[in-house]
């Protein structure tokens, strides 16, 4: 997208928190934004200059929505691939590409990848049919994780032993799923990157997250690991960008073992929920850098100014951070149990 692509959008797939917090930074960056989703009330339409109301599959609607954009990306993993093969083949440019999403998508092919590039994951195997329970092999207690759509610690299960593995399949309607290895980990984090058309790439360092039900709640920067640890992490998630010929702000999650190794949990192409403490804590943040990068901005390199802790909102937790310093609300009408309603990031240094 260059300069003579105005009065073109920067259109957004999906419409919601992180959306919205993209839209405010294309507005300050001179850019009018397109969303596209199918809720009538998203919160990202209401900061955007246009929305178009319709499911993804709708290819009408999808053709619009991108002859009217310079440039489409998306802010959350399951829009269909279906829908940015679509824009791509209408000649719009998407970033990041729906490479990345086919393989975030299915955790299965995900962790494959990894694999494939020299990212170590968690040992586990595949699990596509009654059959394949029988050859199940036990080394330690595993996670039951569906392959799709499972996120926030949806379609996952603890299991320690076969009739509880099956138990668990037969509660996921027998969907194709994957029996992840428990680790002894000492802690989790994840690096936050940008690549750029270019490829120029600029990371944040890792933050240290802390989850509660396959949850993220906090997240607090500086993460206590060791120097070594944050080098591996940030180098895994630049091989990561750079195998994929990414563009965009993407986050790779890690476990940290005693040993300060590293193994990849998942990765999400899109701006994540850890990086929330860059825009108040740094020189640029998540959002801001994800529009430089599929636009025509040069990057910027980040600079941390101040030790944070980033805490999300659920459900009514929202009420007593209201107007409080740091706070971000997310816009959304109505507080419900467990939902993500926004964040507040706190200086501690």
């Amino acid at each position: 997208m260059t300069r003579s692509d105005y009065p073109k959008y920067v259109g957004i797939l999906g419409g919601g928190q992180l959306g919205r917090l993209l839209s405010l930074d294309a507005a300050r960056l001179g850019y009018d934004v397109h969303i596209f989703c199918p809720e009538l009330d998203c919160p990202a339409a209401r900061v955007s200059a246009r929305k178009t109301v319709a499911d993804y599959d709708n290819k009408e609607a999808l053709q619009q929505f991108a002859q009217s954009c310079g440039v489409v990306t998306y802010e959350f993993e399951n829009v269909p691939v279906s829908a940015i093969e679509f824009v791509e083949r209408m000649g719009t440019e998407v970033f990041p590409s729906s490479l990345a999403l086919k393989y975030s998508q299915d955790r299965l092919t995900e962790k494959e990848y990894l694999n494939s590039i020299g990212i170590p994951t968690v040992d586990y195997q595949s699990i596509n049919c009654s059959k394949d329970l029988e050859s199940i092999i036990f080394k330690t207690n595993g996670i039951l994780k569906l392959r799709r759509l499972g996120y926030d610690g949806k379609g996952q299960t603890f299991v320690s032993n076969p009739n509880e593995l099956k138990t668990a399949w037969n509660a996921l309607e027998e969907q194709p799923a994957i029996l992840e290895n428990l680790v002894d980990f000492e802690r989790e984090i994840s690096v936050v990157a940008c690549r750029d058309r270019d490829g120029r790439i600029e990371a944040f360092e890792p933050s240290e997250n802390f989850h509660e039900d396959g949850i993220l709640r906090r997240s607090k920067v500086p993460a206590n690991i060791s120097e070594q640890t944050a080098i591996l992490a940030i180098n895994a998630t630049r091989n990561l960008l750079e195998s994929l010929q990414y563009v965009g702000v993407l986050a790779l999650e890690f476990f940290v073992l005693p040993s300060g190794d590293i193994l990849a949990n998942e990765f999400a192409p899109r701006v994540h929920n850890s990086g929330h403490w860059t825009p108040r804590a740094c020189n640029v943040g998540q959002f801001e850098q994800h529009i430089r990068a599929i636009t025509v901005n040069p990057l910027i390199s980040p600079q941390r100014y101040h030790d944070v802790e980033m805490i999300n909102l659920l459900g009514d937790a929202v009420v007593q951070y209201t107007g409080a310093d740091g706070y971000t609300s997310y816009g959304k009408r109505e507080i419900k149990e467990g939902r993500k309603m926004g964040h507040v990031v706190r200086i501690l240094q």
